[in-house]
């Protein structure tokens, strides 16, 4: 199996002119994705590949190329929309929320919705307001969209093919501290669906979960805690609607002890669904509570003061020796 190591940021380039090779209906829209090749350079060199027919720089308006990606949608185009930062996509949430998530079931299925939109997010850059959210519960929360999130380059690589085929609207989440990070990027096809999470380390002594950038973290973590006798499982979402529970069950069944880990605001989140859910589902098998690691319930704080916000590998350790104090 042939592979090549390629920073995220790359490999999910490649992804996309690959999906425009392959289909003529795939179009890029965004600010700024054509000549500068999108903030992130994410977009770099599809213009001159692929032409301004293509690869459509759109005006600052988040609602509008997600309104113009659902006629073209309609008309049987495969739209990729970049929204440029995390925090600039809720000018777009109507459009979101209202029509491309309740479209496919206002019509009884005649419509079909096959829209990625790329959304760059989280922390760890040291950026300005609206620069660095994490808005993932806010469409988790909205039946007929799907959302998921890479934590290497090759899932970027493979899920963002697997997305633009898709004929459900994706939102897909990009963790943009992960964007110059390399790894490897098969060549091959993965066996596992777009939907699925995945195991990225075995352990016994307790569960760890997350998805995007806190996996990195997580599995630093599990690394620190192996140095002191614990065995601790790391489990990568990859996909947060549909959720593919069915794993991370199986994993808290056999440790007994769950962490769950996320840059976005603690209360009401991804994470605290989890908590729920593994509760209702696994809690026979549970020696202690589970526990989430997040983001403080205020506002993304300015640049200098994120590390004292983002979950950390010293706060997931944290949470594991309590954990285990069960």
């Amino acid at each position: 199996m042939s592979r090549e190591q390629l920073p995220m940021a790359k490999a999910l380039n490649r992804a996309l002119a690959d999906a425009m090779r392959d289909d003529a209906k795939v179009t890029l829209m965004g600010e700024d994705v054509g000549e500068l090749g999108g903030v992130f350079r994410v977009t770099e060199g599809l213009k001159r590949e692929f032409g301004e027919s293509r690869v459509l720089d759109t005006p600052l308006a988040e609602a509008g190329i997600i309104g113009t990606a659902i006629g073209l949608a309609m008309r049987g185009f495969r739209p990729v929309c970049e929204i440029q930062f995390d925090g600039f996509i809720f000018p777009a949430f109507n459009q979101i929320t209202t029509q491309l998530a309740k479209l496919h079931n206002r019509t009884a299925g005649a419509v079909k919705l096959p829209i990625v939109i790329r959304v760059p997010y989280g922390g760890h850059i040291g950026a300005v307001e609206h620069h660095q959210e994490s808005p993932e519960a806010y469409f988790a929360h909205t039946p007929g969209l799907r959302l998921v999130s890479p934590s290497t380059p090759n899932d970027a690589y493979w899920m963002l093919r697997q997305a633009i085929t898709s004929d459900d609207p994706i939102l897909f989440l990009e963790p943009k501290s992960r964007y110059w990070h390399k790894g490897e990027v098969q060549d091959a096809a993965p066996s596992e669906p777009l939907h699925a999470s995945r195991r990225a380390r075995e352990g016994s002594d307790v569960t760890l979960v997350g998805h995007g950038a806190m996996v990195t973290t997580l599995l630093q973590a599990a690394e620190l805690a192996r140095e002191e006798g614990v065995s601790a499982e790391v489990i990568d979402l990859r996909s947060l609607s549909p959720l593919d529970l069915e794993l991370v069950l199986e994993s808290v069944r056999k440790t007994g002890r769950v962490v769950i880990a996320q840059e976005a605001s603690g209360s009401f989140s991804v994470g605290s669904e989890l908590v729920a859910m593994i509760t209702e589902r696994a809690f026979y098998s549970l020696e202690a509570p589970p526990l989430r690691v997040s983001g403080f319930d205020v506002p993304f704080p300015p640049a200098a003061l994120e590390s004292a916000f983002l979950p950390d590998v010293d706060r997931v350790l944290e949470a594991v020796d309590r954990t285990l104090e069960y």
